[in-house]
């Protein structure tokens, strides 16, 4: 995959993005731009992994899917890697799911790329008017919970551990921060 990316003239086409396949590192696409991250750590799999498991029924209740890390296009050229979505039944086969199919984006922040999933990526899920954004700090396991107002996301709920998130939207769940340490 290095020799692809530093190869390569110019901005990338979602064609040429795609066509990077499955990799170690994570490879998003923000405005036809690579941005790459190594791959996330244990614990950062281990929460995103009982969060899916916590889901799991609530979501299949409502109709909807729980899915780690897919590709997410938030509008041409910007298709970043969520950790984990809550969407519409859609097809399986598909390599990019749309925005406007996607009620709830996870993000679970790394100390290293702190900023992106705070600012960056916040602000492109609320562009693309993903309705609800939660995002877990993985050191203090503080699960913030915002909702889409407009362009912007406003604060709903702080969760910290030993407290409860009880979600009502997109799906009704009982969430202990504690409990994504499995």
């Amino acid at each position: 995959m290095t020799a692809a990316v530093f190869d390569h003239d110019g901005p990338w086409t979602e064609e040429e993005y795609l066509a990077l396949g499955e990799t170690q590192q994570r490879v998003e696409l923000f405005d036809w731009s690579l941005y790459v991250t190594p791959g996330p750590t244990p614990l950062h799999q281990n929460i995103s992994g009982e969060l899916r498991a916590a889901l799991r029924r609530p979501v299949r209740d409502a109709g909807l899917r729980v899915l780690e890390a897919v590709n997410v296009r938030l509008r041409a050229g910007r298709i970043p890697i969520p950790d984990l979505v809550i969407t519409n039944d859609i097809d399986l086969s598909v390599l990019v799911i749309e925005a406007s199919d996607v009620h709830l984006v996870c993000e679970i922040v790394s100390p290293s790329n702190a900023a992106t999933d705070k600012v960056l990526k916040m602000h492109y899920y609320a562009a693309a008017r993903i309705e609800w954004y939660l995002l877990i700090e993985q050191e203090t396991l503080t699960m913030h919970l915002y909702q889409r107002q407009g362009a912007h996301y406003v604060e709903r709920s702080v969760t910290k551990a030993g407290e409860v998130l009880e979600l009502t939207e997109p799906v009704r769940a009982t969430i202990r921060p504690e409990e994504l340490l499995g």
